[in-house]
């Protein structure tokens, strides 16, 4: 079992350490419990675009100084944003854990006094142009959000992205920015977590000097997310400019960490991770009708998604890719699944798992995400114990019960001409 002090701070800050000396490195991972889910229509991107703002400065430091600072050591940072979360994070030689912590700290308790007009503009033409580079001018680019547009009502807040549309990005105002970044980004929302080679004592000193006079916020906006069932396929075509024709699915499922979740997250590596899954094994070598084939089950806190895309060979039919798919998720739901490919499927997760607590950094990640997510760090060490328990029975009533045309959404991208 990993060794962790969990505590908050009076503020509110979740605080969690894991000592470990195996290297002569610190990494510190900061959670917020904020993500494109709690936008709202009209205001989207924000979370994205605060990724990006919250290196162009504080009131102690100036724009991009973040990187200057941490790279000028050694040292790596980044930061992401998904639909539940956003996190920043930097690995660094163990004895600049307080560079980290005061970096950190001052862009939670000192950035509204440096947000300027001009801060704003700049970042927020930063966001449109990864928008047209990523999404809007690149091959299949809107996939992901024509399936999130077609799965979930427009006031439901996993049917945008969270890049956001230009549209929304263009109209947001420096009050906004504001408003949304006093709403959540602040130490009552946030999960700091602190992995790698320091002195228990010291770590808890500076966190107290650089974050516990930073001030928690008020009640947090409430609002439910119920997604609506169609009880129907929904369904589109889309043309454009591609070469070859490709599949995109999403099959709603529980939310994530929940026994569905879980023997669907197996059921993914068995239908489509690599040369030796079923869908691959099948449309790719076999049948030779699909170029490649993937399947995935997506982290998120309040629903869940399990994601499928297959690309056409050339010449070939779409509606040949989607029959092949649906005849093998038939003989999973009919026939079930061998013991062996159940061995396989949860060799994948422990290996997984294992690969990320190697590092410091995947291992406070994983931290930050048991914290945020499920309110307990200490889940990391039973994490894979559900995966273990999961029978073959398991994985085919997941097959059984999602994976049907009631619970799909489906866009296919065919070539306009």
């Amino acid at each position: 079992m990993l060794p962790l002090d969990t505590y908050r701070l009076p503020n509110g800050l979740r605080v969690v350490l894991n000592e470990d000396h195996s290297a002569p490195l610190v990494a510190i991972n900061l959670w917020y419990h904020v993500g494109s889910k709690n936008e709202r229509p009209g205001r989207t991107g924000f979370a994205h675009l605060f990724e990006h703002m919250l290196f162009s400065g504080s009131e102690h430091i100036g724009n991009n100084e973040h990187f200057r600072y941490v790279q000028s050591v050694g040292g790596v940072l980044n930061g992401t944003t998904f639909f539940d979360r956003t996190n920043y994070f930097e690995t660094l030689p163990s004895n600049y854990l307080a560079l980290g912590l005061w970096l950190e700290s001052d862009r939670m308790g000192f950035f509204l006094p440096a947000l300027t007009q001009e801060k704003l503009d700049i970042q927020r033409e930063v966001v449109k142009e990864e928008r047209r580079q990523r999404y809007d001018n690149v091959p299949y680019g809107t996939a992901f959000e024509r399936l999130l547009n077609l799965a979930y009502d427009s006031d439901y807040s996993y049917h945008w992205p969270t890049i956001g549309s230009m549209e929304d990005l263009g109209a947001a105002s420096l009050d906004d920015i504001r408003a949304f970044f006093a709403t959540w980004y602040r130490p009552d929302n946030a999960t700091l977590t602190v992995v790698g080679d320091f002195a228990p004592d010291e770590a808890k000193r500076l966190i107290e000097q650089y974050f516990a006079d930073i001030q928690p916020g008020g009640s947090f906006p409430q609002f439910t997310l119920t997604r609506k069932p169609a009880g129907h396929e929904l369904r589109e075509t889309f043309p454009t400019n591609i070469q070859l024709p490709r599949m995109y699915r999403l099959y709603h499922l529980p939310k994530m960490g929940e026994a569905d979740w879980i023997h669907a997250d197996l059921l993914t590596t068995i239908l489509a991770s690599d040369k030796a899954s079923r869908l691959d094994r099948v449309l790719v070598h076999e049948q030779q009708i699909a170029q490649d084939v993937t399947t995935y089950v997506l982290p998120t806190e309040s629903t869940g998604m399990l994601l499928l895309q297959a690309t056409a060979r050339e010449g070939v039919a779409i509606e040949q890719i989607e029959a092949a798919v649906d005849a093998e998720i038939a003989r999973v739901a009919i026939d079930g699944i061998t013991e062996d490919e159940l061995t396989r499927a949860k060799n994948r997760a422990e290996v997984e798992h294992a690969h990320q607590l190697e590092t410091f950094d995947g291992r406070a990640d994983l931290l930050g995400m048991m914290s945020t997510y499920f309110g307990d760090p200490s889940l990391i060490d039973r994490w894979l114990e559900p995966y273990r328990a999961a029978t073959a029975d398991n994985l085919a009533h997941v097959a059984r019960k999602y994976l049907i045309p009631e619970n799909r959404v489906t866009s296919l991208f065919v070539p306009e001409n």
